[in-house]
């Protein structure tokens, strides 16, 4: 397929055409309130920048981060099959908390946050099309108010109580990127975040973009391949100068014991 036709086939769950799509500000806006459920004022946006914007193309992590006037932070991830994402939500809430506090800032500085999983499969195989989670006490039930909050939302849910239309219309279009699709729904939000994905699809400045973030996508990936095979490689020549070639067959299928003994032989 020419890349002018696959850029042009892409669906909002590229997470590439994703992150061009939510740096125009008011599409981001939109998204949030959809996906939150909740009002957002008007936001400042940051996409990764060494991809979409830089000549100096050295990383392909696309997640979008947004502050918006009053101040409430959001960081935006797509995912198509991630692993380890509460611990991921984890990681991600505590560097957007770092990120906010200068040295020597108090932490009653640190503000309302959202960290936002948009996925394309079921994160905890309940069938629910949005889980949203806040730290609370195990034994009252109260909220911590410790201002964090995360969203993961599902594509593919099937039970649609206390679900907006809204909502369902939007998650339908993340994989279903057409024009006919968004026709379906008389969804003004909807409408108008179609409007940018057909702009940016008629770019050819960002199809050209799209072009260099897939071939830096696949020589990132055969490196890391190719890494992997080197250090794999590595481990099994210590095991067996240690006379632990029993042990080899176990590498295949269990991780626990794979990062193990990396952590052992200072791999």
């Amino acid at each position: 397929m020419k890349a002018r036709d696959k850029f042009q086939k892409l669906n909002l769950s590229n997470a590439f055409l994703f992150a061009a799509v939510m740096n125009d500000a008011e599409v981001c806006r939109l998204v949030l309130e959809i996906l939150t459920g909740e009002p957002v004022e008007a936001v400042n946006v940051q996409s990764e920048q060494s991809i979409l914007f830089s000549s100096d193309f050295r990383s392909v992590r696309l997640d979008v981060y947004a502050r918006d006037c009053l101040e409430v932070e959001y960081d935006l991830e797509m995912e198509n099959g991630g692993e380890s994402l509460p611990k991921r939500s984890r990681y991600y809430q505590s560097q957007m908390d770092v990120a906010a506090l200068k040295p020597g800032d108090d932490v009653d500085l640190l503000g309302l946050s959202y960290v936002i999983f948009l996925c394309t499969f079921d994160p905890f195989d309940e069938g629910l099309y949005r889980y949203r989670f806040e730290n609370t006490c195990t034994e009252t039930g109260n909220s911590l108010g410790d201002g964090t909050k995360k969203i993961f939302l599902n594509t593919r849910g099937r039970t649609k109580k206390d679900v907006s239309e809204e909502l369902l219309h939007f998650l339908a279009y993340v994989e279903n990127t057409t024009d006919e699709c968004a026709a379906l729904y008389n969804d003004r939000k909807l409408d108008r975040i179609h409007r940018k994905v057909k702009e940016l699809k008629a770019s050819r400045e960002w199809r050209a973009r799209y072009m260099k973030f897939e071939e830096l996508l696949s020589k990132e990936r055969e490196e890391g391949q190719f890494a992997g095979e080197k250090r794999m490689l590595a481990l099994v020549r210590a095991m067996l100068q240690d006379n632990r070639s029993d042990e080899i067959p176990l590498l295949e299928t269990d991780e626990k014991l794979r990062e193990e003994l990396f952590r052992e032989y200072h791999i």
